[in-house]
């Protein structure tokens, strides 16, 4: 094979790519590697395959084949080069080390988006649609086949649990935050000495040695105002009606069960209920009035109202293994710290020494390496202050490493969150819809549209390709390709035993045939017969008659004609009905008023040249 025989060319949404058919056999198992000329996309005029994909993204696939290594492009994102992969049959996994981080960035994005869509950030009003599909009810929402308690069902659920749904709801979110600050403020203010009442107790004494009596007053302790407990019990009551209603109508009880915030609203209420039943029985336990601690966890309730501290708590979780690095090396340094600063006080003579053990070393650590430095231990000789030293910088460096990873989390979630905001909600659809190619219309169709598609197909090669139809005919002249050619109404004789005065017999004619012939005329290549009942005749006398074939095939002759056209056949179309087509043969003296265009290869034609070729599809 010859250099050009070897070469392949392929157009890629637009932009033509010529390399070698070995080349893109290098990678066995592709689309590339497969491509022969009995594919669709294949255009033999312009001797190209047409691809309608990303032409950008092409030109490293290219380069993948050619080098062997694949590089990913900056200005794609990295979905659509994972797209673009799996459509020439390429593994994603085989991008170059220096590319790798680039391109997986999108992989880390896509899972913060899922979080974010676990989230539920949006803070834009639901429609009921949506509040309905929760339930599933989004079928029988569409057709009207709602019971009375499937209507109302959601709709209560989206006044406790969907704060922006609607006016009502937002009352009811402000209502809940206020109780929620008003038990927190409560907790914390009946702990204070000047909120508390002295419980006073009157003890009676008996005199020594005299029947008389003294009585006096001493306190025992304190209690918390009286006030406090009644505002306790109002805001619980508010909250056992919350999370009674909540549980009836969720959509999902077993997911509402294993929610962190239900589990601690329940269990806040539940602590108040055993406070005040063992209260009133005069039953006070110290391990009960400690677990009430739990009352102040219910402000991980206002995450439902707060999307930037849900952010915040999934931080934290995304960063949970740089957390556990941090605390490990915490650990290993307070441990290592400890003991050498309780050997390091005890090398030399100090009658203040503060580090009695390793033990107390530890607390000692663990304040230096926070750089937290409380000061009531602190090294007195010269080794322990270079310990001390150590301990310090060691601290900083331990604890400035992981922080900046947390940030980032942060940043990225935020980002991330603040630019969902601002999308639109509904996007404009785009249909599924594969690109139609163009087929021959009907018997009896409308042939004028699809030959003037034609013209404009030969046209735009002209323009569009300069020198395109010029280069496919001397490969003709050259003997490397053929030129089918449709034979109507010939003769099994030989031509020149036939008077071309009259017309042929019915005995004398044939079925049309498809002959490929080379740049020697009378020298098929390849014959074909044709089964078809519509046959074009051309009469001697020039006239023509109607047709009702898709398309025909001519060729030149090598005899100059008389028409002084180098011997071409010139083609005139006329309109016509849906029913026929009119296609008339002649030359231009006799079809004065029709409109041709002659195709001319040479003015004066030798013998050898390649036949000319025009098809009409009609």
């Amino acid at each position: 094979m010859t250099d050009a025989d070897n070469r392949v060319i392929l157009n890629v949404g637009g932009i033509r790519h010529e390399t070698y058919k070995a080349t893109l056999k290098k990678i066995p198992a592709t689309r590339l590697s497969r491509l022969t000329e009995a594919l669709a996309n294949y255009d033999p005029v312009l001797n190209e395959y047409f691809f309608d994909r990303h032409p950008g993204v092409f030109a490293q696939i290219l380069n993948y084949y050619r080098t062997g290594k694949l590089h990913y492009p900056t200005d794609v994102c990295g979905p659509l080069f994972e797209e673009e992969l799996e459509f020439w049959g390429l593994d994603s996994n085989q991008v170059e080390p220096c590319c790798w981080m680039t391109y997986t960035t999108h992989r880390d994005t896509q899972e913060t988006l899922t979080i974010l869509d676990r989230l539920d950030l949006d803070t834009d009003k639901p429609s009921e649609e949506d509040i309905f599909k929760k339930f599933s009810l989004e079928e029988s929402y569409q057709s009207g086949d709602l019971t009375c308690w499937q209507k109302v069902k959601p709709r209560i659920w989206a006044l406790f649990d969907e704060p922006y749904s609607s006016m009502g709801a937002k009352i009811i979110s402000v209502v809940s935050v206020f109780f929620i600050v008003v038990s927190i403020f409560s907790f914390c203010l009946k702990t204070h000495p000047d909120m508390r009442v002295p419980v006073i107790q009157n003890i009676t004494m008996s005199l020594y040695g005299n029947d008389s009596s003294i009585w006096t007053l001493e306190k025992t302790g304190t209690e918390p105002h009286e006030a406090f407990f009644y505002i306790e019990c109002i805001c619980n009551a508010w909250f056992t009606f919350e999370i009674i209603i909540r549980f009836i109508v969720t959509f999902s009880r077993r997911e509402f069960i294993k929610a962190p915030v239900n589990v601690i609203d329940f269990v806040a209420t539940l602590s108040f209920y055993l406070d005040f039943l063992l209260t009133r029985l005069k039953k006070e336990n110290e391990i009960l009035e400690f677990l009430s601690i739990i009352r102040i966890l219910r402000l991980f309730k206002l995450t439902r109202h707060s999307p930037g501290l849900k952010i915040l708590i999934h931080t934290f979780k995304a960063s949970a293994r740089e957390l556990s690095l941090l605390i490990f090396f915490l650990v290993l340094g307070i441990v290592i710290f400890a003991a050498l600063i309780f050997y390091a006080e005890r090398i030399q003579y100090n009658k203040d020494n503060d580090f009695t053990s390793i033990p107390d070393g530890l607390w000692w650590a663990i304040v230096t390496m926070t750089t937290v430095g409380y000061g009531d231990m602190a090294p007195k000789t010269y080794v322990g202050m270079f310990v001390g030293s150590l301990c310090a910088l060691t601290g900083v460096l331990t604890i400035a490493l992981p922080v900046p990873v947390i940030v980032s989390n942060f940043a990225m979630f935020y980002s991330h969150t603040q630019a969902r905001s601002k999308l639109p909600k509904k996007r404009r659809r785009v249909l599924p819809v594969e690109a139609i190619r163009p087929k021959q219309g009907p018997q009896g169709g409308n042939r004028n549209q699809v030959g003037g598609a034609q013209n404009r197909r030969m046209n735009a090669i002209k323009h569009n390709h300069p020198g395109a139809l010029e280069n496919k005919l001397n490969r003709i002249g050259n003997g490397e390709e053929s030129i089918p050619m449709l034979m109507f109404n010939h003769s099994e004789k030989d031509d020149s035993s036939i008077a071309r005065s009259r017309p042929q017999s019915k005995s004398e004619k044939s079925p049309p045939r498809l002959v490929e012939i080379s740049s020697n005329p009378g020298t098929p290549i390849r014959i074909t017969d044709i089964q078809s009942s519509a046959i074009l005749s051309i009469p001697s006398d020039g006239q023509t008659t109607n047709t009702t074939m898709t398309s025909v095939g001519f060729t030149a002759n090598t005899n100059t004609s008389p028409s002084g056209h180098g011997g071409v056949l010139p083609i005139v179309k006329h309109n016509s009905d849906a029913a026929n087509a009119d296609v008339k043969i002649g030359t231009p003296q006799n079809t004065p008023t029709a409109q041709h265009k002659p195709i001319e290869r040479n003015s004066s034609p030798t013998a050898g040249a390649p036949n000319a070729f025009v098809s009409v599809n009609t």
